[in-house]
């Protein structure tokens, strides 16, 4: 086979896998409104929806990836590629809410088949540093763009369509995806790898118990009984799961990989990047929708910016940055750049012109791909080629905790800054005034008569733009921390990270 269209194919199947998942975990946020009319979903259904896909994809990662290992990724990509594309049209039609959630569930599933393999395919074709980095680049530029190009296009779908279509839309990519794979060699691990059962258990309960808890103690608090015990649960098999890791012979993963400075340093930062651009999606859409009043399509069309940005970032300037600065330094001007998107929209206003949130846009954007690229770069660089599933497993492990902690945490920080800085004014009833102080949205909608209704969105309006402004300096503030480490616990490592030994090539199945 040809080796530059196994390249080019490689490339393009990776972009377009990266996309579609990224684009899932964020396209329901213009949808959420009509969904729960459509089916009535109450609001416990609708964040079971919106959270379900995150909770199996974020437990499967690390069994999906090793299974890559050993039975093939291109195998695993192409069964991944297919049963996404068959949920994605069980979750359009999906009739109820609790069909919709278990349709959602098998999307996740598919997804962490998809995303390990992607990753540790760029690693096995690319077999040089320039080559590796420009792939990565291209790889986590779209998939940062992603979480822009989401709203995007659930807008410009549910201006035309029904919530299902932001669904369908998966399909023909998925055909492409299925089409140009063929161009793909196969690739496995050296060595039969035997898959311990024993740990996958571990590691699913341990991840789901874990994630599980985070999420509810921002809706509901630590000290709930199914909270506790989750948390608990958690802990104890992820404890189980390291311990056991340490004792076979080849692992699940392997912990001695966190030896690494490098790699360390470098899961981190995907993951505290993730965490801020997450917010940063999560809170622009609300923004744009609540308190600006634009349309779904007017808001999915506004982020187009940083989208972008991610992409050009990721894709074109990556390779560059690393030869001029070293890693450390452009992963560090990486998050400095989204840092300063954060701080800009730390300032933001009711008022506040278009323009300062597209410099914002663009600032989150750039950084954030550039930052994705390096640190996946150089995460598949410093392990043997035989783990690459493994490790792109972690990695993406971590990405998507970070996506899920960031909507988590930053969303109920900016609900409990809204009801702590809510002031309505004098005469609202004692009705009103609850649903106002539980959603922003409410008061947007109150049903009171002017002048009445005006002063009561007013209030609403600058309590929610607090939260706004106190989640993004906070989001800023940890970003620059962040750069900070990274500068230093990425110092050492070489601007050129080639293969490794002939001994840790992988056995290809097809070429």
């Amino acid at each position: 086979m040809n080796s530059r269209a196994a390249g080019y194919a490689t490339i393009f199947v990776s972009c377009l896998a990266q996309l579609i998942v990224t684009v899932d975990m964020t396209v329901l946020y213009l949808a959420v409104p009509e969904l729960t009319v459509q089916l009535g979903a109450s609001s416990v259904s609708m964040l079971w929806i919106v959270d379900i896909y995150g909770f199996t994809m974020a437990g499967l990662l690390v069994t999906m990836g090793n299974l890559g290992d050993r039975v093939g990724r291109r195998r695993m990509l192409v069964c991944g590629v297919i049963a996404f594309a068959v949920a994605s049209v069980l979750t359009a039609y999906a009739p109820t809410a609790e069909l919709l959630i278990i349709a959602r569930a098998l999307l996740g599933v598919a997804g962490a088949a998809i995303l390990p393999a992607t990753t540790s395919l760029l690693r096995v074709v690319f077999t040089t540093q320039r080559a590796r980095t420009a792939a990565v680049g291209a790889s986590a530029g779209v998939s940062a763009a992603g979480f822009a190009v989401g709203p995007i296009l659930g807008g410009v779908l549910l201006n035309e369509f029904w919530w299902g279509s932001v669904f369908l839309v998966n399909v023909p990519i998925a055909l492409l995806i299925l089409a140009a794979a063929k161009f793909i060699p196969e690739s496995r691990a050296p060595h039969r790898l035997r898959l311990d059962l024993a740990s996958v258990l571990l590691s699913v309960i341990g991840v789901v118990s874990v994630v599980y808890t985070i999420k509810s103690i921002f809706h509901v608090g630590l000290w709930q009984p199914d909270v506790l015990s989750a948390l608990l649960l958690g802990v104890l098999t992820l404890g189980l799961f390291a311990r056991r890791q340490l004792r076979l012979p080849v692992p699940l993963i392997d912990l001695r990989l966190f030896r690494s400075r490098e790699f360390t340093a470098s899961v981190g930062s995907n993951l505290v990047a993730v965490f801020t651009l997450s917010a940063f999606g999560f809170i622009i859409s609300q923004y744009f929708q609540l308190v600006l009043e634009w349309t779904p399509l007017k808001a999915g069309l506004a982020y187009v910016p940083g989208a972008l940005a991610a992409v050009v970032a990721g894709g074109l300037l990556a390779a560059t940055a690393i030869n001029r600065l070293g890693r450390g330094n452009a992963v560090a001007l990486g998050l400095v750049l989204a840092a300063i998107g954060f701080g800009m929209l730390g300032t933001v206003q009711a008022s506040s012109p278009y323009t300062l949130v597209v410099v914002a846009q663009i600032a989150v954007g750039a950084g954030a791909g550039l930052t994705l690229t390096v640190t996946g770069d150089t995460i598949l660089g410093t392990v043997p080629r035989d783990r690459a599933g493994a490790a792109a497993a972690i990695s993406v492990t971590a990405y998507e905790l970070g996506g899920s902690l960031g909507i988590a945490i930053v969303g109920s920080v900016i609900s409990g800054i809204y009801r702590a800085q809510l002031v309505l004014p004098q005469g609202v009833p004692q009705a009103v005034a609850e649903r106002v102080q539980e959603s922003f949205s409410a008061a947007v909608a109150s049903g009171l008569p002017e002048p009445a209704a005006t002063a009561v969105q007013a209030a609403a309006t600058e309590a929610y733009l607090g939260g706004i402004r106190t989640s993004m300096i906070f989001s800023a503030a940890i970003t620059v921390l962040l750069a900070l480490v990274v500068a230093r616990f990425l110092r050492g490592v070489p601007k050129v990270i080639e293969q490794e030994t002939a001994r840790e090539q992988d056995s290809p199945l097809g070429t």
